[in-house]
């Protein structure tokens, strides 16, 4: 891949962006540093870790935040597998990697689902988990699981330019995806490979509710009100059917409800943590 220079990521760009070797994948890997308790955070679809670095700076003093760029984001290698359960050894091999023993792992939308899978496959390792708008039933009708990412442009002149053309094949705001956007040689483009994104939509496809069952550690689901990942039917669902699960709505905000309501979210997060980690 040609050279390329990220966009500065504003708020929390002080947080050391570090490289491990995971199961012969290169994970880039934002670290906040500190001595407090591990929340190691997991971004969704197109996205990569550095959405989470307004969440670090409101925890600094208090938790640890370790936020990678998954497999085929980002500044991380590409694969060639996209199951859940493939996501979810990358954060176990992050974990050793890092000499980390048992985290408090968040995800949000496909990394909610990785918290799960990570939490019911290796439950020593997870001291509590945070599911942020994403469904188990990750089908129709209940959800819309692929994004169709197919004719997005490549490289486009400027920033701007970029966002523009992702607009224009019908996405409202091109915000989430430019945290992705980079300069390469020949003009502004995504870090990511859009077909590696279908692929790794499909392999999220269908129902995850057995994952999300098999796991009883406490659980905090939050959900935005203006979601179109998580029903408010589904969500009581979820809580019903598996132990130690709280729910909290966040009203008026939107599926990425972390930028809807910064400081909620931290409140919620870091309220949970101190009750289940304390």
């Amino acid at each position: 891949m040609p050279a390329a220079h990220d966009q500065p990521a504003g708020h929390g760009a002080e947080l050391a962006e570090r490289y491990a070797g995971v199961g012969g994948l290169r994970l880039a890997y934002l670290d906040s540093g500190g001595p407090g308790p591990v929340l190691l955070a997991l971004h969704g679809h197109f996205g990569r870790g550095r959405i989470w670095a307004p969440l670090a700076g409101a925890l600094a003093g208090r938790y640890r935040v370790i936020a990678p760029d998954q497999r085929a984001h980002g500044r991380s290698d590409r694969a060639a597998e996209f199951s859940p359960e493939a996501y979810a050894h990358d954060a176990v091999a992050l974990l050793d990697a890092l000499g980390i023993e048992t985290a408090a792992v968040l995800g949000h939308s496909m990394g909610g689902a990785v918290a799960f899978v990570l939490a019911a496959r290796s439950p020593a390792r997870v001291g509590a988990l945070i599911v942020a708008d994403m469904t188990v039933l990750n089908q129709e009708p209940e959800a819309h699981p692929v994004l169709d990412c197919s004719s997005w442009p490549r490289r486009a002149p400027t920033r701007e330019a970029l966002g523009a053309a992702i607009e224009a094949h019908g996405i409202p705001d091109a915000g989430y995806f430019l945290q992705s956007a980079a300069q390469f040689e020949d003009g502004w483009g995504l870090l990511f490979d859009t077909g590696d994104m279908l692929a790794s939509q499909h392999a999220f496809a269908g129902d995850l509710s057995a994952h999300w069952r098999a796991s009883g550690g406490p659980a905090l689901l939050l959900r935005a009100e203006h979601s179109f990942m998580l029903s408010a039917h589904l969500a009581q669902r979820m809580v019903a059917e598996r132990p130690n699960t709280e729910l909290v709505t966040f009203p008026g905000c939107g599926h990425w409800l972390y930028e809807d309501d910064p400081d909620g979210f931290a409140r919620a997060v870091g309220g949970f943590l101190d009750r289940t980690l304390g």
